[in-house]
């Protein structure tokens, strides 16, 4: 009797354990995260994950990568440079906020990080790229809309990507504790949208010369 050959997927193993990874890690963050769970979500045995990625710690840095990745994929830089000044840097903020909305473990994951002080991802030279060429389109969007005389002078892009990102991050990392506060639902998709309308004039409105 010829023994069924079993075939191999690295590749889709890989996969599997970085998605059940992030799953992982978003619901308990790096801490209450367990390679015992991650394996079982991904339904594959611990030996295969530790070989792959050699632990807790490189598996973590490896789902923060990926998820840096998704999020500059996010920004359309492409799309963005071709754009007019006030253009282009309304759908940066755009794109931004809705990446937040659309991805909530990016928080989850981003407030884990935090609370280590960033420890695991700030030797990564794959997110310091990332964010290089982040700062390059920004400031090439300000230089033109200053040629344009549509935006003020002296804007420092890290200063405007950070200011970007908080309000949109804060709004939804607060979201139960401002909702009950203000007793409304800020998820509500008429909400969202006003936000990030408001989150546009916001910006704009700091941009004006």
């Amino acid at each position: 009797m010829k023994k069924t050959k079993i075939k191999r997927d690295p590749a889709g193993s890989r996969e599997k354990i970085l998605q059940a990874a992030l799953e992982e890690f978003a619901e308990f963050g790096f801490d209450g995260a367990r390679m015992d769970g991650i394996v079982k979500r991904a339904g594959v045995s611990k030996n295969l994950a530790y070989h792959y990625f050699g632990g807790k710690e490189s598996l973590f840095l490896e789902v923060m990568e990926q998820m840096y990745v998704r999020m500059r994929a996010h920004h359309a830089d492409l799309e963005i440079r071709h754009m007019s000044p006030i253009e282009g840097m309304s759908q940066l903020v755009r794109h931004t906020f809705a990446h937040f909305v659309e991805h909530p473990e990016v928080i989850s994951l981003l407030n884990s990080e935090n609370l280590h002080n960033a420890i695991h991802i700030r030797g990564s030279r794959k997110i310091s790229e990332l964010y290089s060429m982040l700062t390059e389109v920004i400031e090439s969007l300000l230089e033109r809309g200053v040629e344009a005389k549509v935006f003020r002078t002296n804007v420092d892009p890290m200063d405007l990507y950070i200011s970007i990102s908080a309000l949109g991050y804060f709004y939804l990392s607060n979201q139960h504790t401002l909702g009950a506060i203000f007793h409304k639902n800020l998820t509500d998709p008429e909400r969202l949208k006003a936000r990030e309308d408001h989150i546009v004039e916001v910006i704009l409105g700091y941009l004006k010369p």
